[in-house]
């Protein structure tokens, strides 16, 4: 299917807050929901000045990338920072470190975001001693202290 830039720009972008961070707010035109994509997600997303992209995290099977278009940023991977802006691109695979994109700069950041839709993943946010199990649709929060380990 095609989705022209006119149309692009005339999607209405949805603004998304992250549940375990306040200060994680994007604005998100979700393109491959447009043309019908099922097992792929790809997103332009915009985030303010003083905002993240989402919360400190990782996937454990998922795979995701992050294409710089315009402004500038921080990328927090596991211990390492880099700073990024446009043109530069960045890869997650699935059981890497946890990561999360800030926008430390003067003007929107504005990022193509692709990751993969599995139907079951495990995501971890290290930050705050969760875990995020999804199964099938079923999204499933816990603390890492009831993380039963077998």
């Amino acid at each position: 299917m095609y989705l022209s830039a006119e149309k692009i720009a005339a999607l209405e972008g949805v603004r998304r807050v992250h549940n375990l961070n306040a200060s994680a707010i994007r604005t998100d035109k979700s393109l491959g929901d447009e043309v019908g994509l099922k097992n792929i997600g790809i997103h332009l997303i915009s985030v303010a000045p003083g905002d993240k992209s989402t919360e400190f995290h990782s996937h454990k099977y998922e795979e995701e990338a992050i294409y710089v278009l315009s402004g500038y940023g921080t990328e927090v991977m596991g211990e390492t920072t880099q700073k990024i802006g446009p043109g530069d691109f960045l890869g997650f695979p699935g059981g890497g470190p946890a990561h999360e994109t800030i926008n430390d700069g003067t003007e929107p950041l504005v990022c193509l975001v692709i990751g993969q839709r599995l139907a079951q993943d495990v995501v971890d946010y290290p930050r705050v001693g969760k875990r995020r199990y999804r199964n099938s649709g079923q999204r499933d929060m816990v603390d890492y202290p009831h993380i039963v380990k077998r």
